[in-house]
């Protein structure tokens, strides 16, 4: 079987390793950035714990494996809900079930995908679990940062940081797996950041690359306008949170691209179809301002993750932008 998963090799063998040795951690915790193959990794390794296939595992094939790829394996749980936090119901629901044996496998496997989105109740109650854990159990946790997370829940974790890919390794599997043209694959692996799940769906969703245009020119007109547009905005952004978290991911990366130019950098842009508008902006700004946007964005990004207010977050970010007429953010 061709494994499911581009990169992140060293990741992917050492828990395939500890299987192999007969050494599972009961909880592995896989952090990164969005898209970049944690939910993956995890189901793969869910697969694994209980292949009845030959090696190398998963096999892909067998009777287990065909259960979790499909969701229907009775020992095997994965809470994948974007944008819908993990609540304290559902953690007592889960201790019940892993209180029992496993029905038909080895393991029974929770994978908890977004972790960082759980209520604070749901963390401390999972913690139990994680104090003692109950035999034949695996837990896999994923979320965009360690950080985020209770320290007394990353501690209890094998914690696995997932890196973006090379542009190179993006470009040649959208180019030999999903069949994308050169062109595009090249222009899709740049914006991607490394995120080879972003670039996919990129590739089979036209609309992504258009809101991807309709955020970048929010971002350009909300420059020169003034205080009540802006709030106006933060308002009705906050009213679609994953929108508002793709709109500040795309404005981390341009105002990262606006840093590199200021500051007469070599290193390649990731918006290399927005040449032109980013020497622009490197011109209008100083490199003090893309420095605070940069690490601005980066703090309200964490603290969305922190389930903080959402529209007062996006307020505080819109009025510390830089005005291309100088009235605000100077």
């Amino acid at each position: 079987m061709e494994r499911p998963i581009i990169g992140h090799e060293w990741a992917v063998d050492l828990l395939l390793k500890g299987l192999t040795i007969g050494r599972v951690s009961h909880a592995t915790l896989i952090v990164g950035p969005p898209n970049i193959g944690k939910a993956t990794i995890a189901r793969v390794f869910a697969q694994a714990l209980n292949c009845t296939g030959e090696a190398p595992v998963p096999c892909g094939e067998c009777v287990s494996c065909r259960k979790v790829i499909s969701g229907n394996h009775p020992d095997v749980r994965v809470l994948d809900a974007p944008g819908q936090s993990l609540k304290i119901d559902e953690v007592r629901g889960l201790q019940r079930e892993l209180s029992l044996s496993p029905h038909e496998s080895r393991w029974r496997v929770v994978v908890l995908c977004e972790f960082e989105r759980a209520t604070a109740e749901a963390a401390n109650a999972l913690l139990k679990t994680l104090e003692e854990p109950p035999a034949q159990v695996v837990l896999i946790l994923t979320a965009t940062e360690a950080d985020v997370l209770l320290p007394t829940i990353v501690s209890r974790c094998q914690v696995l940081s997932l890196r973006p890919l090379p542009v190179t390794l993006v470009k040649e599997a959208l180019v030999s797996r999903w069949g994308a043209d050169p062109v595009q694959a090249e222009l899709l692996a740049r914006l991607s950041g490394g995120r080879l799940g972003w670039a996919v769906r990129a590739l089979e969703d036209e609309e992504l690359l258009a809101r991807r245009d309709e955020h970048l020119g929010d971002l350009a007109s909300l420059m020169s306008k003034g205080r009540v547009d802006r709030l106006a905005y933060a308002a009705g952004l906050s009213r679609d949170p994953e929108s508002a978290k793709g709109a500040l991911a795309l404005w981390l990366g341009w105002w990262r691209d606006v840093l590199l130019l200021a500051s007469g950098s070599r290193v390649p842009v990731t918006n290399v179809d927005q040449g032109a508008m980013l020497h622009q902006q490197a011109e209008q700004v100083t490199l003090r301002q893309a420095q605070r946007m940069v690490a601005q964005l980066q703090s309200t990004i964490r603290n969305l993750d922190q389930n903080v207010n959402l529209r007062l977050a996006l307020e505080v970010l819109l009025l510390s932008l830089p005005s291309v007429d100088g009235n605000i953010g100077r």
